[in-house]
C-alpha cells in the first residue's frame, strides 16, 4: 500500500549500506558502524533535499513577524467570527507572500519517512509469517536480510528492541543486558536533543511575540518542550536501535541547521538594517539646512533646454514672472533690431534708423513712432 514510500527509504539505505560496507567490511564489528553510518546519512541524505524548504519556512516565520500587529487586530476586529477571522487572515498572508502550508513541509515529509524506516528494519525479519525464511526486502535481497540481521553495535543487535524479550533477543543472537546498555545512551540522547531542538524553536517565537496572545500555541509549545522529548524517552524500549539512531542524528542535523540557517537570515536582516540607516542619513539634511520636501524641490534644467542662440531666446519668451517681482522691460537683441521693417527699432519710445539718427516730428518716414511727442520747433 505504501510501497511508493518503502522503495525510496530501502533504496537510498541500501546505497549508503554498500558505500560503508566497502570501508568497514560487512562481518563483525565493521557490519556494525556501515549499518549505523547507512541509516544516519539516510537522515542526512533526506534533511538535505528539505533544506530550501526549511530556509523557505524561516524566512516565512520572519515575514509574518513583520505584520504581527495587523494579525492582532484582524482577531480582534473578528473575534466573534471565526470564519471571517480565517478569511482576512488568508487575505492578509497572501498579500505579503507568505504560505503556512510550507512552513509544515519538512515536518509532512520527515513523518512518511520515519515511517518508512520503522516499517524497512521491521521487514529484515528473517523469517516469515509462514515460518519460511526472508529472501528479499524491497531493494534488498537475501544477503542484505543476513547482512542487517548479523549486524551488532557492542553487542545489540540495530533490529532488535528491548520488549521483545529475552528469549527472542537470545534467539536473534544478543541478551538483555547488552540491548540495555547500548540502548539508555540512546534513549537519553534522543530525549535530551528532541528538548534542545524545540527549545531553541521555542524561544525563536517568544522573542519575535509570535504567538504569544494565542493560547494554543502556548499549549502547542509546551508538549514541543516536554511532552515530545519524554514520549521519546517512553518510546524507546518499544522501538529498534536503528530507530534512536536516526531520532538522534535526525535532531543532531536539526540543531546544526538552525545554527546555520538562522544565523545567515540574522547577518542579512542585520545589513538591510544597516543599509536603510545609511540610506536615511545621506536623505538627512545638513545642520542647520532646511529640510525640502520632495514634491517642493526645484527641476533642474536639461541640457538640451537651455538656449543656445539670440533667435531660440527670443521665440522662448520672457521668462516667468516670480509672485511680487517688478515687471522688467525686455530688451530686443540687435539681430532683431535688423530684422524689423526698415531697419527701424523701437527704443524706450525713440526710433532710430539704421545710421544712427533720429527721426523728427516732422518725417513721415516709417520709423515714426505713432503717438510719440513732438518736439517743438526752433524760432
Amino acid at each position: 500500500m505504501l510501497n511508493f514510500i518503502y522503495y525510496p527509504v530501502s533504496f537510498i539505505l541500501w546505497v549508503w549500506h554498500k558505500a560503508f560496507s566497502a570501508l568497514f567490511g560487512d562481518s563483525g564489528w565493521g557490519g556494525g558502524i556501515a549499518w549505523s553510518l547507512a541509516v544516519v546519512f539516510l537522515v542526512f541524505t533526506l534533511r538535505a533535499f528539505l533544506y530550501k524548504p526549511f530556509v523557505s519556512q524561516v524566512r516565512s516565520m520572519r515575514k509574518m513577524q513583520e505584520f504581527q500587529p495587523e494579525i492582532a487586530k484582524l482577531r480582534k476586529k473578528y473575534a466573534n467570527d471565526k470564519q471571517k477571522q480565517a478569511a482576512e487572515m488568508q487575505r492578509l498572508q497572501k498579500e505579503h507572500g507568505v504560505n503556512p502550508v510550507a512552513g509544515c513541509l519538512p515536518i509532512l515529509v520527515q513523518l512518511p519517512v520515519f515511517i518508512g524506516l520503522f516499517h524497512v528494519l521491521r521487514s529484515f525479519n528473517p523469517i516469515l509469517t509462514d515460518g519460511s525464511p526472508r529472501t528479499e526486502n524491497y531493494f534488498f535481497d537475501q544477503a542484505g536480510v543476513e547482512s542487517f540481521n548479523s549486524a551488532s553495535l557492542f553487542g545489540a543487535k540495530l533490529g532488535s528492541w528491548v520488549t521483545e524479550g529475552s528469549a527472542a533477543l537470545e534467539a536473534a543472537g544478543t541478551s538483555m543486558a547488552n540491548m540495555i546498555i547500548v540502548m539508555i545512551p540512546l534513549m537519553i540522547a534522543a530525549g535530551v536533543f528532541t528538548h534542545i531542538t524545540a527549545r531553541h524553536s521555542v524561544a525563536r517565537q517568544v522573542a519575535s511575540g509570535q504567538g504569544m496572545d494565542n493560547p494554543q500555541t502556548a499549549i502547542m509549545q509546551k508538549l514541543m518542550l516536554y511532552v515530545f522529548p519524554i514520549g521519546v524517552v517512553v518510546g524507546a524500549p518499544f522501538l529498534p536501535l536503528a530507530i534512536l539512531i536516526y531520532w538522534v542524528s535526525n535532531n543532531l542535523w536539526t540543531l546544526g541547521q538552525q545554527y546555520v540557517v538562522y544565523r545567515r537570515i540574522d547577518a542579512e536582516q542585520a545589513e538591510k538594517k544597516e543599509q536603510a540607516v545609511v540610506t536615511r542619513q545621506a536623505l538627512a539634511p545638513r545642520p542647520g539646512q532646511k529640510p525640502v520636501r520632495p514634491e517642493q524641490a526645484e527641476v533642474k534644467p536639461e541640457e538640451d533646454d537651455i538656449p543656445e542662440t539670440e533667435n531660440e531666446t527670443e521665440l522662448a519668451g520672457p521668462p516667468a514672472k516670480k509672485p511680487g517681482a517688478k515687471p522688467v522691460a525686455r530688451k530686443q537683441s540687435p539681430a532683431a533690431a535688423k530684422r524689423s521693417p526698415n531697419g527701424v527699432a523701437k527704443t524706450n519710445g525713440t526710433s532710430k534708423n539704421g545710421s544712427g539718427g533720429t527721426a523728427g516730428a516732422g518725417s513721415s518716414g516709417a520709423g515714426a513712432t505713432p503717438g510719440a511727442r513732438r518736439p517743438r520747433k526752433r524760432r
